[in-house]
């Protein structure tokens, strides 16, 4: 029984369990839905066993070893990789200035980190890619143990996941990928190649292009490791169920006819969209995040002029570029609006 069928056939029962609003009690009337699945691991039928029966279909679907979800973001399955594969004292090489959770990660496992800088593209103004040759440099002079790479950027540029793996596996490192904001890469082929295959972790995160609840996630793993003891380490008795259900529904939607189709057109929409607005110069690596530059503008002046007369709000901007996310759920209606104004916004320079 799939976690969805299990939350449906609970919410018909009569529960003298936690959580205490006993599926009843509605004290945010407008998340009604949400208390009526809200279920405990405590319950019979086993939602535990449920949550395996997903989780491995999950891995089937991406092709890993384990696939395992997370309701608390990416930031755990970044945490739980490092304790899964470092013990203490050992050396991690990740990027300065990456995510929170890969320092936290580190500090946690009662590893020492190793720094790796990166350079700022002088076009963009956005952090370049990470190459494998600077990773070597790293691992030829110090003992790494694992090696922390985010890939796509923010930006939506991509590093050689194949490469980097394969220099990893000359000096026996373990590779994590932080591909949080790649969820949809493994379910078209328009998009830049996914990590789930290559790296030994790979964390994604759901609710930021591929449709999910927030803070809905994965960690994907192709080795044996202490994955499951390291999530048990950092998660709670008391899982997210509904947010559990969703991650499994999100899962077999991106992986639908349906879903995969909503994705080719979202890919269509915005080529569309860079196709008619000629005079803005695009880039990246990632056609679904929109960095942008318009010739005579800086990128703040862009966000603030389309912030400030379209109501368009960016994802994020810099002195020379500005960048729109785009997700699974953004609508063809939503382009069209943004294409108009920066049609009308090059046509006033």
């Amino acid at each position: 029984m799939s976690l969805v069928k299990l939350l449906r056939k609970k919410c018909r029962k009569s529960l003298f369990t936690t959580p205490s609003h006993s599926q009843e009690l509605f004290i945010f009337h407008k998340l009604k839905n949400m208390y009526r699945y809200d279920i405990s691991e405590t319950d019979f039928h086993n939602p535990q066993k449920a949550l395996e029966e997903a989780e491995n279909h999950a891995a089937e679907i991406y092709g890993t070893k384990c696939t395992k979800f997370l309701t608390n973001g990416s930031s755990s399955g970044i945490i739980a990789s490092v304790l899964a594969c470092t013990e203490r004292g050992e050396k991690v090489l990740l990027w300065r200035n990456a995510h929170p959770s890969h320092h936290n990660a580190v500090v946690l496992a009662g590893a020492e980190p190793v720094y790796y800088d990166l350079g700022i593209d002088s076009e963009w103004g956005v952090p370049a890619s990470v190459s494998a040759d600077y990773i070597e440099s790293f691992l030829k002079t110090s003992d790494i143990k694992a090696v922390i790479v985010t890939s796509p950027s923010y930006e939506g540029f991509v590093s050689d996941i194949s490469a980097i793996k394969q220099v990893c596996g000359k000096y026996g490192a373990y590779l994590i990928v932080d591909e949080a904001h790649g969820a949809l890469y493994p379910f078209s082929e328009k998009l830049p190649e996914s990590a789930v295959k290559i790296a030994d972790f790979t964390i994604q995160s759901l609710h930021k292009t591929a449709g999910g609840l927030n803070p809905t996630a994965l960690v994907h793993s192709n080795i044996d490791s202490k994955l499951d003891y390291a999530l048990n380490l950092i998660s709670t008795t008391s899982p997210s169920y509904p947010l559990l259900a969703s991650i499994e529904a999100t899962v077999n939607y991106l992986n639908s006819k349906r879903g995969r189709k909503k994705l080719d057109n979202l890919i269509i929409n915005i080529q569309t969209l860079r196709n008619e607005c000629r005079n803005c110069v695009f880039g990246g690596d990632d056609i679904t995040k929109i960095l942008i530059r318009v010739p005579g503008l800086s990128g703040f002046e862009l966000s603030e002029i389309l912030f400030d007369r379209f109501n368009i709000e960016d994802e994020k901007t810099n002195e020379k570029s500005t960048m729109l996310l785009c997700g699974i759920g953004t609508s063809e209606r939503k382009l069209e609006r943004l294409s108009k104004a920066l049609k009308h916004i090059c046509k006033d320079m």
